[in-house]
C-alpha cells in the first residue's frame, strides 16, 4: 500500500526538520532544563497530541483544499520560509541564543505542561509545512487508500519526532552544561543551526512543486 521509498523519504524529511531547532525543540529543551526531565516528557506528550491533530487533518483530506486554492498553499509556504529565515537570523545575530542555552522558566503544573506542549505543536509552522506541503508529495494515488497512506506516513513522522525530541528532553541538562562550559562549541552549534535553517528556508522559498 505504501512503498518503502515513501516511508524512508518522509522519515528523512522528518529527521531533518526535527534536528533543525524550532518551537518544539526550543520549548522542550528549555522546559527540561528549567523543570526537569519529567516536565519535559509531559510537555512532549502534549507535542505528540498536537501532531495527531495534523495527522487527522491530512487523513481527512483537508490538505486537498490547497490544491483547489493554490494561493493558500503559496502563502503558507512563503510564510514558513520567512519563519525559518527569521530563526536562522536569531542563531546568526550577535548575542544570538542556542536552544541549549539555559532558560529561566517558572515551574507549572502537569496539566499546563501538557497544554503548553500541545499548543506549541499545533501552532508550529514547521509542522504545518510538513503536513501541508511535503507529506502529500509522498502519497501515491495509484497505490489506493490515500487516507490510509496519509495516516501511515503521518505516523512515521510522529515516531521520528517523538523519538528524537525525547532524546533532547533526556539529555538537555547534560548537553546544556557541556556547551555552556565551552563557549566556542556553543557558538559553533549556533552557526551550524543557522546554516541549516537558512538552507531549509531557501529550499522552501525556491521550491516550484505544486500543492
Amino acid at each position: 500500500m505504501v512503498e518503502f521509498a515513501a516511508v524512508a523519504g518522509i522519515a528523512a524529511v522528518a529527521l531533518g526538520m526535527v534536528l533543525t531547532p524550532g518551537p518544539n525543540m526550543i520549548y522542550l529543551v528549555s522546559r527540561s532544563i528549567a523543570q526537569g526531565r519529567r516536565a519535559g516528557l509531559v510537555s512532549l506528550a502534549g507535542v505528540g497530541a498536537g501532531l495527531l491533530v495534523y495527522v487527522a487533518a491530512v487523513t481527512a483530506g483537508i490538505t486537498a483544499v490547497f490544491t483547489l486554492v493554490p494561493f493558500l498553499y503559496l502563502a503558507i509556504k512563503f510564510a514558513g520560509a520567512a519563519y525559518l529565515a527569521w530563526m536562522a537570523w536569531q542563531a546568526f545575530r550577535p548575542g544570538g541564543a542556542s536552544p541549549f542555552s539555559p532558560q529561566s522558566l517558572a515551574p507549572v503544573p502537569t496539566r499546563r505542561l501538557f497544554a503548553m506542549g500541545f499548543l506549541t505543536s499545533v501552532l508550529n509552522p514547521k509542522i504545518a509545512i510538513i503536513y501541508v506541503s511535503l507529506l502529500p508529495q509522498f502519497v501515491d494515488p495509484s497505490q489506493g487508500h490515500v487516507a490510509a497512506q496519509s495516516f501511515l506516513l503521518g505516523t512515521v513522522q510522529i515516531c521520528v519526532a517523538l523519538t528524537f525530541n525525547g532524546l533532547f528532553v533526556l539529555t538537555a541538562s547534560s548537553v546544556s552544561a557541556f556547551l555552556t562550559a565551552r563557549p566556542t562549541w556553543l557558538r559553533i552549534q549556533r552557526h551550524l543551526t543557522g546554516a541549516l535553517l537558512s538552507f531549509f528556508a531557501f529550499r522552501m522559498a525556491t521550491d516550484r512543486s505544486p500543492a
